[in-house]
């Protein structure tokens, strides 16, 4: 299942290479984000990074989670007061660049040791003022550019480098261990060759109901319906008839367990 900080950064990434308009021979910030986010269709034309952020949180639907602003001295006050502020980076937070962080914004996707990676709109590739587009950029965390990271208070928690949320983090629930447990061929019975009538004369014997003389072979033979034939007598259950040399569906299933798989 997606989780919020997943959302969001999913919705901002694919935004990736889109850019705002030209006119005479410059890029002029007009641009979709204000015109398609509640309250800041206002903000067309003007600089629109911290736009972005609130255009891809509405697109989430978790708009209450990130400041609906077109400014970034706004947007740092916001989480400041909510005391979801931080100098550590963490996965869907919102960074804040420059002095005060109102320079410049956007959202940290990842981070090491070393770098922040994130998705930043109205900034470009070459490291120049203007910005013009949506990119996905790498900075040194430690770079005095970045003033600190709004951390958004997502449902799932949230992944951070900050050691004061160490316990925070989304769990990843435990992935169920893919069962060993096969289904039998309906082809597998007494006096059939099959590639499975192998299989079954091994968890035979492993399972205690052997030996199997001549196995291991693909021949569901006499001393194959003897040893199935142990099987039933020690699991009744199991048996459609006294000394019963067909093994069904079920006895199967329960003969792998009583082999050891799960």
């Amino acid at each position: 299942m997606t989780n919020q900080a997943q959302k969001i950064l999913g919705i901002a990434k694919a935004e990736k290479g889109y850019h705002e308009g030209r006119s005479g021979g410059h890029w002029n910030n007009d641009q979709k984000y204000s015109d398609e986010t509640p309250g800041l269709k206002w903000s067309d034309k003007m600089a629109w990074c911290a736009t972005f952020v609130s255009w891809c949180a509405n697109k989430a639907g978790i708009a209450s989670l990130y400041p609906v602003t077109a400014s970034c001295a706004t947007g740092v006050a916001w989480f400041k007061q909510r005391k979801r502020w931080s100098a550590y980076p963490a996965i869907g937070s919102q960074v804040f660049y420059g002095s005060g962080g109102g320079a410049h914004t956007g959202l940290v996707y990842d981070y090491d040791a070393t770098y922040i990676y994130t998705v930043e709109g109205n900034t470009n590739a070459d490291g120049s003022a203007e910005g013009d587009g949506v990119y996905l950029k790498k900075r040194r965390r430690k770079d005095a550019y970045v003033y600190g990271y709004g951390y958004p208070a997502f449902a799932e928690g949230i992944r951070s480098a900050d050691p004061a949320y160490a316990g925070k983090a989304p769990q990843v629930p435990a992935e169920k261990p893919a069962t060993k447990i096969v289904a039998l061929n309906s082809a597998v019975k007494p006096g059939a060759t099959h590639a499975q009538v192998a299989e079954l004369q091994q968890l035979l014997i492993k399972a205690g109901y052997g030996p199997i003389k001549g196995a291991v072979t693909k021949f569901y033979g006499t001393e194959t319906q003897k040893a199935v034939a142990r099987f039933h007598d020690r699991n009744p259950a199991y048996r459609s008839g006294l000394h019963d040399p067909r093994i069904g569906p079920k006895g199967f299933v329960a003969l792998q367990k009583q082999a050891g798989r799960r």
